[in-house]
């Protein structure tokens, strides 16, 4: 999956910008990509339908993720029902509205129960933000008996970079440890979590598994 965001900052774009990002679009699915994650909102904070659409149109027939604008939109369950109206689009990245998933259980689960309750052709959640080794089994508990198919993390933190001169009061604009640190997805946290999500669905699966017995027996 390959991120089309021609700036930082908001998810509201020129029309400079947006010919960019379907340029982009095209390049993609030139190259091969299996998917692409984009978002564009409207000034009063909801989906912009018919620029997303546009994307997406363009995109097939790669897969389409709609990424963390959801989370700056003005109601997650409008913004929800608006990217259900727009075909092919496969799944929503979002920390549930909150700055990080597990702070957001209660909303997740919400947007879980109406996506395969009441809203068609509802692309799958995919919650992401804050999932670590320390928080993903809490995520999975919550989650699993809702529909829970996948989960996103960077798995990243900053490391010291190499450069022994650093001149004093310098910088790029990153700001902190990204002047002169050096951001890495660690391999070790992947695994860890790997682990942490197999470890839950055993345990789910087999509580499933033993109620399903249950009510046979009765």
């Amino acid at each position: 999956m390959a991120m089309v965001r021609p700036r930082t900052g908001d998810f509201l774009y020129s029309d400079t910008e947006f010919n960019v990002m379907l340029e982009d679009v095209r390049f993609f699915k030139a190259s091969g990509t299996a998917g692409v994650a984009l978002g564009v909102l409207d000034q009063s904070g909801r989906v912009d339908v018919d620029r997303t659409r546009k994307l997406v149109d363009e995109a097939f027939p790669m897969q389409v993720c709609f990424h963390r604008a959801f989370d700056m939109t003005r109601d997650p369950l409008e913004a929800l029902r608006d990217i259900s109206t727009i075909p092919r689009v496969t799944r929503i990245l979002t920390s549930g509205h909150g700055p990080i998933a597990p702070s957001s259980l209660h909303v997740l689960r919400t947007l879980f129960g109406t996506a395969s309750a009441t809203v068609p052709h509802a692309p799958a959640v995919l919650p992401g933000s804050g999932i670590s080794p320390a928080t993903a089994r809490q995520l999975l508990d919550a989650l699993l008996p809702c529909g829970l198919k996948e989960i996103h993390l960077s798995a990243g933190a900053w490391e010291p970079g190499a450069m022994v001169y650093r001149r004093h009061g310098m910088g790029m604009g990153a700001g902190g440890e990204g002047e002169w640190g050096v951001w890495r997805a660690s391999e070790e946290r992947v695994r860890a979590v790997r682990t942490i999500a197999d470890e839950a669905l055993r345990e789910y699966y087999a509580t499933v598994e033993k109620t399903v017995a249950g009510m046979a027996d009765s």
